[in-house]
């Protein structure tokens, strides 16, 4: 009996100690289960003066580039190109043969003598009736037959002298003398060096803030010095490829530091706004097709799309979709879903 009983008290011994542990396992401990809101860092969104400096690589042309060719084929018997030479306007650079031009010339001046003489007796004769007016006519147009013949064998003498279109500098030579030439054979270049043109691209973004007349600066490779140019033309329409508008400079080059085929880096400093939003650029959350950042508002956040505009080394200019006075988010932005609890850290601004 005793037996009985003290089996019956154990078992009664471990049921209650079974329902104990399965009431304190149910029993949650309140400091784990209450939602935490996350913390993350703030940023007051306000006015701040940014200065728009804008650079963009061009190309450095000569102001004028002109192949030198012959006007008619021949041999070369006179050659005077120094390779790297400058040389006034209309200099001689090389001949060619014109012996047989020169021997029809000398015979048409002869021609052209005795036709003066006959002209002249004729029209003597005229006077006292000695002849009619269609015999004088006749060697009056003859007369002026042989000084047309004359000019036209001058201008193509003229056209066998090979000369400088302009005042430049020679490129490098391509023909020696005796060599037979064409119309299409290249002697050598001329280019006028003394000024150059300053070509480059300028952002659609940016192009109401230009206008010819305008000056610029620009820097060379391998060098220091920043040259000045000043804008004298622009391209009619913007290229599609690049959204981008071509802008022509003129840059004075007289002491000839700065040669054609340098690539130049342009350098703008358009007036400062003073009214630029600029938020810190770990702010703005990339996504396939725009970008957006998150404010905050009473604890909650919104992800609100934005546009930008210039940066500078930390902050980034919002054109649209941020107001002064909002708060966004710069901190734990991976973490943070839409309509989540956000307890804020002190505000940065």
């Amino acid at each position: 009996m005793n037996r009985y009983l003290s089996y019956i008290l154990f078992l009664n011994l471990l049921c209650w100690v079974s329902c104990k542990e399965s009431k304190t396992a149910e029993t949650p401990n309140s400091s784990t289960t209450a939602v935490r809101a996350m913390t993350a860092d703030g940023y007051i969104v306000k006015e701040s003066t940014l200065s728009e400096s804008v650079s963009t690589p061009g190309n450095i042309i000569p102001f004028e580039s002109t192949d030198i060719q012959s006007e008619v084929s021949g041999r070369i018997t006179y050659l005077n190109i120094k390779e790297g030479a400058t040389v006034p306007s209309g200099f001689l650079l090389a001949s060619v043969n014109d012996e047989e031009l020169q021997a029809r010339l000398k015979k048409l001046k002869i021609q052209l003598q005795i036709a003066q003489n006959t002209e002249k007796r004729q029209s003597e004769l005229l006077q006292i009736k000695g002849i009619g007016q269609q015999e004088y006519e006749m060697s009056l147009l003859e007369l002026n037959n042989l000084k047309a013949d004359i000019e036209i064998i001058t201008s193509q003498i003229e056209k066998t002298k090979i000369k400088a279109p302009y005042a430049g500098r020679l490129g490098l030579r391509s023909i020696s003398f005796g060599a037979y030439i064409t119309p299409q054979t290249i002697l050598t270049t001329i280019s006028q060096v003394n000024q150059l043109k300053l070509e480059f691209l300028l952002n659609e973004k940016n192009i109401n803030k230009i206008k010819i007349g305008d000056p610029i600066q620009f820097a060379c490779n391998g060098s220091n010095k920043i040259y000045k140019a000043r804008i004298i033309a622009m391209e009619t329409g913007i290229e599609i490829n690049s959204r981008s508008l071509k802008v022509r400079a003129l840059v004075d080059n007289n002491d000839g530091f700065i040669k054609p085929g340098n690539f130049a880096n342009v350098l703008f400093e358009f007036d400062p706004n003073n009214k630029a939003l600029m938020i810190p650029t770990q702010a703005v959350i990339p996504q396939a097709r725009d970008k957006k950042v998150i404010v905050y508002k009473g604890g909650n956040v919104v992800f609100q799309k934005v546009i930008l505009g210039m940066r500078d080394s930390s902050k980034i200019q919002i054109v649209s979709g941020l107001s002064v006075g909002d708060t966004i988010l710069i901190s734990g932005l991976l973490s943070i879903k839409p309509n989540s609890k956000v307890a804020l850290n002190p505000l940065t601004e």
